[in-house]
């Protein structure tokens, strides 16, 4: 069989799977508006409740899912080609730690509540810290992609314990409740925090678009040089997206782990490692599985709403320890 008719069938395949991803898009966003203790036609509302209860929660907490479920995973896929690791991923490498250390920080010292742009350009600058650390220990050769990982669990549990810290000594109420939105909520979203789309689309629209190159990239440095691609400069572009992405995304809701994990990974195993098409799929399917496991954060208990941070966990966590087995064994 001949080489083209073998990239032409690899192509259909992603072809394939870019129309089947949409279509379940389309569907899971329609289930996730209709869905609730009041089920609600979202092509036609009955009543000014239905109405208010499709536009003021359901449609801005659908938004916001596929938002931030495409950043996490497409962040997630350029982390994994960057540091040369498969088990890259924001939350898992601290990244989103350091995004939602410094948030707590500012409104630990704050005497006002933070803009949603100040709460954005916070969570990014801790994301974009930590984000240099590790870019900056994987450029070592002493420093192996197993401890590179242990490094970033490490600051994780930093942040963690930090931000752990703070609440103890905040006798703020507000703050307290925060460790609710800290655990990956999307529950209070609303229109004005919903500003920061207008950041975080054309950031992913562009990032989406950086796959070629890191097909060049996944190459080696020397021979990226060599094919005429600025190396720095398409490292560091990087790392102050996926920085923006991924504190846009913790300052809508929170800690939302292990998307940025299982997404790329999975269509990695399913579908190959051509990033120009693994790129706009895992932020399709990263969305998708967001909005499915807020939904089911919605509807799994009666009159109760679920960290979708503790959902995400509960789904990624047997997939995270089969993927590090695996590597064992590889």
């Amino acid at each position: 069989m001949s080489l083209n008719v073998l990239l032409a069938r690899q192509q259909s395949r992603w072809r394939f799977s870019f129309w089947l991803i949409v279509s379940l898009l389309i569907v899971v966003c329609f289930f996730s508006l209709s869905v609730g203790e009041l089920w609600i036609k979202p092509w036609a509302p009955e009543g000014d409740l239905e109405q208010q209860l499709l536009l003021q929660l359901r449609l801005p907490r659908l938004l916001a899912a596929l938002a931030i479920g495409a950043s996490l995973a497409s962040s997630g896929a350029v982390l994994q080609v960057l540091l040369g690791n498969p088990l890259a991923e924001p939350g898992v490498l601290g990244i989103s730690g350091g995004a939602s250390l410094a948030l707590v920080a500012v409104l630990f010292f704050l005497p006002f509540a933070p803009s949603p742009m100040l709460t954005m350009f916070t969570a990014m600058g801790g994301a974009l810290l930590f984000t240099m650390i590790l870019v900056g220990l994987s450029r070592r050769r002493s420093v192996s992609m197993t401890r590179l990982l242990l490094i970033g669990v490490a600051l994780g549990i930093l942040s963690s314990a930090v931000i752990t810290w703070a609440f103890y000594f905040s006798d703020d109420l507000s703050m307290r409740q925060l460790m609710y939105w800290l655990m990956g909520s999307l529950g209070g979203v609303n229109w004005q925090q919903l500003s920061l789309l207008f950041f975080i689309v054309p950031v992913l629209a562009v990032l989406c678009c950086q796959g070629k190159k890191l097909d060049i990239l996944m190459l080696g440095e020397l021979h990226a040089r060599q094919l005429g691609l600025n190396v720095t400069t398409l490292r560091w572009k990087l790392i102050l997206m996926v920085s923006l992405l991924v504190g846009s995304a913790v300052a809508l809701a929170g800690i939302i782990g292990f998307i940025g994990l299982v997404v790329p990974h999975l269509i990695r195993l399913m579908l190959g490692t051509e990033n120009r098409f693994l790129l706009p799929l895992s932020a399709l399917a990263g969305g998708v599985l967001l909005v499915v496991a807020d939904t089911l954060s919605r509807i799994l208990l009666p009159s109760a709403d679920l960290p979708v941070g503790v959902v995400t966990t509960s789904l990624g966590a047997p997939v995270f320890i089969w993927m590090l087995m695996r590597a064992e064994l590889d």
